[in-house]
């Protein structure tokens, strides 16, 4: 977007103006003009917060209960009567620990993919970066992660597993997950603008997503000539990182990290670039 600075002179002051027209073709990301917009994003994600547990009776409860109601049906259904492996660790802990990443994931693609509707009059009013939208939306799930991680370290405490010496690798899947969730918001929330088919999409896409990643299952279940395949979806390095750094299980995830990473790296950039071309038309079709 060509932007265009004079100076006006409005009595004794002289303000700088900025002039915004649309442009054509690919857009600059523009990371310093994300950067001098941070207090913004500050704020939106602090609202979010907000609104999300306002008038509820549990609040920010919810964070927890959801991962662990969900740990405990796939806990019966799966680990009790499919008696499917768990790589050496008891199976609720197993499903847990692959929730609390998951459960980030899921949140944050569902709630951007809507975000630049929900924010409709605040686009149509005001000139921002439109990417602080989905950013401070994937961004406020932080907290609902790190109370759902303390459950999770309390579950390890009551089984005796004790943090593995992998945990300083901890930050590279919970990264990972990030830049997928972030990624794939981008995609979904632009397209969402333009096609409101897609908010019916996104509940059917985060539950297929969810039976491809190995969060009821091991990995080690697929055949091992596929691996590096099924590591084409990114959740794959997630979930497979996170056990093996913080359970210290024994799957060697190195290469299916690398691949999940490679893809992605793609989803993001391919993201940032497809949102930055189309949201020159977000405030006239929003």
């Amino acid at each position: 977007m060509t932007q265009v600075e004079r100076l006006a002179i409005t009595g004794t002051r002289t303000l700088p103006v900025q002039r915004i027209g649309r442009t054509r073709g690919w857009v600059a990301i523009r990371l310093r003009e994300l950067w001098e917009y941070r207090e913004l994003l500050t704020f939106l994600v602090w609202r979010d917060l907000k609104v999300r547990y306002r008038q509820t009776v549990l609040g920010a409860s919810w964070a927890i209960l959801q991962p662990l109601f969900t740990m405990l049906i796939f806990a019966l259904f799966f680990g009790r009567l499919a008696g499917i492996p768990s790589d050496g660790v008891p199976y609720p802990l197993f499903t847990f620990a692959a929730l609390v990443p998951w459960m980030f994931f899921a949140q944050g693609l569902t709630l951007s993919s809507g975000s630049l509707v929900a924010n409709q009059a605040l686009i149509r009013k005001v000139y921002f970066p439109r990417l602080v939208i989905p950013i401070a939306t994937v961004a406020s799930n932080i907290v609902d992660f790190c109370l759902a991680f303390l459950v999770l370290l309390g579950l390890m405490t009551y089984y005796g597993v004790a943090p593995a010496d992998r945990l300083v690798w901890l930050p590279v899947p919970l990264a990972l997950a990030v830049a997928t969730a972030l990624g794939a918001g981008l995609w979904l929330s632009a397209l969402n603008v333009m096609y409101r088919d897609v908010q019916y999409v996104v509940p059917f896409l985060v539950q297929l997503w969810l039976f491809s990643t190995p969060i009821v299952y091991p990995s080690t279940l697929v055949p091992q000539g596929w691996r590096t395949a099924y590591a084409v979806n990114p959740m794959v390095g997630v979930v497979e990182g996170f056990r093996w750094a913080l359970l210290g299980v024994d799957t060697q995830p190195g290469p299916m990290i690398a691949v999940s990473t490679l893809t992605a790296a793609a989803l993001l950039a391919s993201g940032l670039l497809f949102f930055r071309r189309l949201e020159q038309t977000f405030s006239d079709v929003v």
